[in-house]
């Protein structure tokens, strides 16, 4: 049962990063415009998350400190303030249109508009990271996590054409109809929605209130290889209060960590806001994702950069395979966010 729950901090990842309202509307909308033949971008991407995650993790594990504190501190104030800026305003969007999501499923179980459940989701959402200590928070919805198992039971009880779907997969290739650029665009778009920022932000964050050592190295893997691929509010929280060195955390009572919880209360409240103005939250959910791809390289470099410094890991430093792929993901990931922009411009947001 105690490695069950080790494994908790992955699978809440997964839930409230991976496998957040981003991913489930970017996937369903490129699944229906372009079948299996982009599903290759996600394989790439849960790849690349789980490799800068297990970077976090052992940031976390050998120097006791979060993520974001030290590229504070390695890199400077002006790198941390634009990883910031860049990366809030992000976290922010995706969570406006997570509590647009949330309120619009209810809807569709109760038929009352989902403007009217939106600020029942936010005072719960609050009142859940208000109350509740971090490790209910990750045993309770990690272990809820698990009924993820359901889209792969619905998927083998729907029988699809298998052949077809590995086809597909295996020989991608653009439907007709759809252009070459706004292939490229959806493929930017599920790239950006798999490799969130604020994920590994989350992740490492974690670690530090679960108190990571170098003993946990081993359980913070498992957490990684195992919780990611089965799928933030809390992730501002976590970087405003990280980036100007406040107490922060479920670890403290919020008297002692007023500014971090302020910080939290704001943001939802904004969050709210945002949806209560009717704007679409598949918009907004579209728009995060591609805006995330282009920020990325505010956020994956700094992690390798702090992943090789020795006066921080000692002789836990990243080996020559592990730079080398991620270095090669680096690349991808700069050539990502200068396209990024230009086939949004081109594609008029895919249309």
């Amino acid at each position: 049962m105690k490695g069950l729950f080790a494994v908790a901090l992955g699978i809440l990842t997964a839930i409230g990063g991976f496998v957040d309202i981003g991913d489930l509307v970017t996937n369903g909308l490129v699944g229906s415009r372009f079948g299996m033949s982009l599903a290759w971008v996600v394989v790439v991407g849960v790849i690349g998350i789980c490799l800068y995650a297990e970077m976090c993790g052992r940031v976390v594990a050998i120097s006791g400190r979060p993520v974001f504190d030290l590229v504070r501190d390695r890199l400077g104030e002006r790198a941390a303030l634009a990883n910031l800026l860049a990366s809030s305003l992000i976290t922010f969007l995706t969570l406006a249109a997570e509590i647009g999501g949330v309120a619009l499923a209810i809807e569709l179980a109760t038929s009352v508009n989902y403007l009217l459940w939106v600020p029942i989701v936010g005072f719960l959402a609050w009142l859940v990271i208000w109350k509740l200590p971090f490790s209910v928070m990750e045993n309770v919805f990690g272990l809820v996590g698990l009924t993820l198992v359901v889209f792969v039971v619905a998927l083998v009880q729907l029988n699809p054409d298998w052949r077809h779907l590995a086809d597909g997969a295996l020989h991608p290739s653009v439907p007709t109809g759809e252009g070459h650029p706004t292939a490229i665009y959806y493929a930017i778009g599920l790239f950006g929605a798999t490799m969130t920022p604020y994920e590994v932000f989350f992740f490492s964050s974690g670690g530090v209130e679960e108190g990571w050592t170098a003993k946990s190295i081993k359980t913070m893997r498992l957490n990684v290889f195992l919780g990611f691929p089965l799928g933030g509010l809390l992730s501002t929280g976590y970087t405003v209060a990280q980036d100007f060195g406040w107490s922060w955390g479920k670890f403290v009572k919020p008297v002692k960590a007023a500014r971090f919880h302020t910080v939290v209360l704001l943001v939802l409240v904004a969050g709210l806001a945002l949806v209560l103005t009717t704007i679409d939250p598949v918009k907004v959910t579209e728009y995060s994702v591609v805006l995330s791809a282009a920020a990325l390289p505010l956020t994956y470099r700094p992690i390798l950069v702090v992943a090789n410094d020795r006066r921080y890991l000692g002789d836990k430093v990243n080996g020559r395979v592990t730079n080398t792929i991620a270095t090669v993901y680096l690349l991808i990931i700069l050539v990502v966010a200068a396209v990024t922009i230009p086939f949004m411009l081109v594609t008029k947001a895919g249309l």
